[in-house]
């Protein structure tokens, strides 16, 4: 297989985007937060779970933290984390 071949513009967009990941992360985590409050079913919830996990990992949260997270399920204590990691991207 070739290695592709990006336009300059396209190589500043991908850079921007991993320049960028903590903070589409952090936006996408904050999503997740409101999904997760309106779920109305189990296999939903389940799911959200699964892709907040995934983005806890992208942004390199501790795993004990992701862990216990994850075995609590509380949207509320994730949603304080995720203002604390907010606050902590802002300083």
């Amino acid at each position: 297989m070739s290695k592709k071949e990006y336009s300059r513009y396209q190589k500043t967009v991908i850079s921007g985007y991993y320049e960028n990941l903590d903070t589409i992360m952090l936006q996408k985590l904050g999503e997740l937060v409101t999904e997760l409050y309106l779920a109305d079913t189990r296999a939903k919830q389940d799911r959200l779970w699964q892709r907040a996990n995934k983005a806890m990992t992208k942004l390199k949260i501790p795993p004990a933290l992701i862990d216990h997270i994850m075995e609590k399920r509380s949207v509320e204590i994730l949603a304080k984390n995720l203002q604390d990691w907010s606050g902590n991207k802002k300083k």
